[in-house]
């Protein structure tokens, strides 16, 4: 599964919007709808805070692995 389906599957399964996920990350909304619609790709950064915010791994994350726990 690719990143902008990946965030946008972890987005539902917390019923947040965009605008509230931009909100919690301290980013635009236009940003998040960008990463959803493969747009754009985040930055490191981006994808660390992510990658916390839903407490899964990058390789989860970003879709190397279907395993989401942080080893």
């Amino acid at each position: 599964m690719p990143f902008s389906e990946r965030l946008v599957l972890l987005r539902k399964s917390r019923y947040l919007t965009q605008k509230q996920l931009a909100l919690d990350l301290q980013l635009s909304e236009i940003a998040i709808q960008n990463y959803e619609s493969q747009r754009r790709k985040p930055a490191f950064d981006v994808l660390i805070a992510l990658a916390d915010y839903f407490d899964v791994s990058l390789d989860y994350l970003v879709g190397r692995s279907d395993d989401p726990q942080r080893h």
